[in-house]
């Protein structure tokens, strides 16, 4: 723990960021020496000792990227964090991460979208990372925590680790807690600010070993995500969208110029093991006509030609394998 005060006392120093602290460390060899030598006024210090104790009773730890628990393609990040503070289990930070990120204003099939990928991902062994916002973030930690086990969602917060952002995801947050990780680089206590979060963007890129972006404005914090991790060298993944919907505007720009992989669905990563192979021998123009907004019956006859008693036939048998689900609007492809 000494280290680790010593650590905190110079990032807690105005105007130390993390590539001084680099250098601190670099010319004066240990924490304690590079401390010692910025002379911290006892307000300083008592500060430092009072973060240190709010850690301490609400069960938080500081991981330093010297630690073999420090997420392992965050330390492969130039200037990141050199500690971040973890509530919940630190196991879930060396566990293979996928980053979901999108706009707080999105669609109701824009959020079933990504929970369910959300879900796929935990249940074959990742961790789902994103920033507890609402809309996309929200349905991605859910769609997480929907997967059976623990382990399965990290949340990288703009604030300190205690301090609950949105209010209205405070239930999220336990869960979190409960069944992942809540994860920043901020003192414990620290209320949000904008500034924060373009850096908390930059730490979901860099925790997560591929990005998944959902819808986004062109000009939105998760576009910037998304541009974190292509600098980082990450695989981005684009889910598209219409064309008139300004929250597709980001992913469909990061497609068409050829920056992004389009993403589909699950089978983009994993082999299917949710379909019948009998659906694949199906040579089925109706499964072709359906996707994420609901079509009737009626519709979907008229689109592909057929009589509606053959394409109920159909739609039961896709049903059964796993392929479509009604919904109160009509069928959709899962």
């Amino acid at each position: 723990m000494d280290d680790i005060f010593h650590k905190l006392l110079i990032l807690r120093t105005y105007g130390i960021g993390s590539k001084r602290y680099k250098e601190l460390l670099d010319g004066f060899g240990t924490a304690k020496a590079a401390s010692e030598s910025l002379n911290h006024p006892k307000e300083h210090i008592d500060s430092v000792l009072r973060e240190m104790d709010r850690a301490l009773h609400s069960g938080i730890f500081y991981i330093c990227d010297d630690s073999d628990e420090y997420p392992a393609n965050l330390k492969l990040i130039e200037n990141r964090p050199p500690v971040i503070s973890v509530r919940g289990n630190i196991k879930a930070l060396q566990k293979p991460a996928v980053g979901m990120v999108g706009t707080r204003h999105a669609t109701a099939a824009g959020m079933r979208f990504i929970h369910e990928l959300a879900r796929e991902f935990a249940s074959r062994g990742y961790i789902v990372v994103s920033g507890m916002a609402m809309g996309t973030d929200t349905a991605a930690h859910d769609g997480g925590l929907a997967a059976p086990g623990n382990l399965n969602t990290i949340a990288v917060l703009a604030g300190g680790v205690d301090y609950v952002w949105p209010p209205e995801n405070e239930r999220l947050y336990n869960q979190i807690i409960e069944r992942g990780a809540i994860v920043s680089d901020l003192p414990v206590g620290t209320t949000p600010v904008a500034s924060n979060f373009i850096m908390r963007n930059r730490w979901i890129a860099g925790i997560s070993e591929k990005l998944i972006l959902g819808e986004a404005d062109e000009k939105s914090g998760s576009m910037a995500t998304a541009g974190f991790a292509l600098g980082y060298g990450r695989i981005v993944h684009a889910i598209p969208g219409h064309p008139s919907d300004s929250r597709s505007a980001g992913p469909n720009r990061l497609i068409k110029d050829g920056r992004a992989e389009m993403c589909l669905g699950i089978d983009d990563f994993f082999e299917s093991q949710k379909k019948d192979k009998k659906v694949q021998k199906i040579e089925n123009e109706v499964l072709d006509k359906l996707g994420m907004t609901p079509v009737a019956e009626s519709v979907l006859a008229e689109l592909v030609k057929k009589n509606i008693a053959d394409v109920r036939r159909e739609l039961v048998m896709l049903e059964l394998c796993g392929a479509v689900k009604k919904t109160d609007g009509g069928y959709v492809k899962i």
